[in-house]
């Protein structure tokens, strides 16, 4: 028979190893309406890293969102920047970030193996440049990074694309496909919540979000202008999402960040339509 005292015992050992794996929380520096906001790199994709850095600094953001094979600069256009490229490539782009005054959250859409040491590489480039959530579709590889998980302590988000009629055995884009993939899972793997692929998905944001309560481990926010797969990128708040009540669901869950502005749309020029993004979030921030 289980004695008062043994369950306590275990209650409090269970309790222990969650506070384990909550990741300390974003300093107040890297926040912005009290998320931590920034830019993912892909909103700059016609333009280099370093480019990209530039224009994300100037929205004023603090942090950014890295994808894998965005060329690295104008010096050197041939030289693509991920965890692949040599570590004199990490150290330019980590001199650009601290120039500039900003840190890189996290890391994605990005492939991961089943073979550990090629996932190992990632990881250890997450750890370079302290990066907190590595994003990736590749379900097929849980068994093998989910070890890593534990061992960084790095968050791993599954990221969402839209729906695709000619493949049906694409199911990122549904929520409780990712919630049954992580469910059993280390607690730091989750989501990387996709809203405006939800929303060219036929699905509504807000749901989603609640059905992955606590497994949120990122966010690309995006306000489309009507609710179809043809939509496009529009300021936060203009669009068919309805992005307070978005924010105050993060909010109520605990979720802070990261949230990536990925702005899909006037790509030549779109630095002001993503500083109007985070400058919603800071306007939402000071009426809270």
């Amino acid at each position: 028979m289980t004695t008062l005292p043994s369950l306590l015992r275990t209650s409090l050992l269970l309790l222990a190893a969650a506070v384990c794996v909550q990741a300390a929380p974003f300093p107040d520096e890297l926040k912005v309406g009290g998320f931590a906001v920034g830019c993912q790199a892909y909103t700059f994709n016609r333009f280099s890293v370093f480019e990209a850095i530039d224009k994300t600094a100037s929205t004023g953001a603090k942090v950014i969102e890295f994808y894998p094979g965005q060329k690295l600069s104008l010096e050197e256009p041939t030289v693509k920047f991920s965890h692949d490229a040599p570590q004199e490539v990490w150290e330019k782009v980590k001199a650009k970030l601290a120039e500039k005054g900003l840190t890189a959250v996290a890391y994605g859409v990005v492939g991961l193996s089943k073979d550990e040491a090629a996932s190992r590489k990632v990881f250890e480039f997450a750890k370079f440049f302290g990066i907190r959530v590595i994003n990736t579709e590749s379900v097929d590889a849980i068994d093998t990074f989910e070890k890593l998980v534990k061992e960084y302590d790095i968050k791993v988000g599954f990221h969402d694309h839209p729906k695709r009629p000619d493949h049906p055995e694409y199911k990122m884009w549904d929520p409780e496909y990712i919630l049954s993939i992580v469910k059993d899972r280390d607690p730091r793997i989750g989501s990387c919540a996709d809203i405006g692929h939800w929303v060219r998905s036929g699905l509504k944001p807000l749901d989603c979000v609640r059905i992955l309560k606590g497994r949120i481990m990122s966010s690309h926010m995006k306000d489309l202008n009507v609710p179809l797969p043809s939509g496009h990128d529009v300021l936060w708040g203009t669009g068919v999402s309805d992005v307070p009540a978005i924010l105050d669901e993060y909010k109520a869950q605990g979720f802070e960040g990261p949230i990536s502005v990925e702005y899909e749309y006037n790509w030549e020029n779109s630095v002001v339509d993503a500083a109007g993004c985070i400058g919603f979030v800071r306007g939402y921030g000071a009426k809270k």
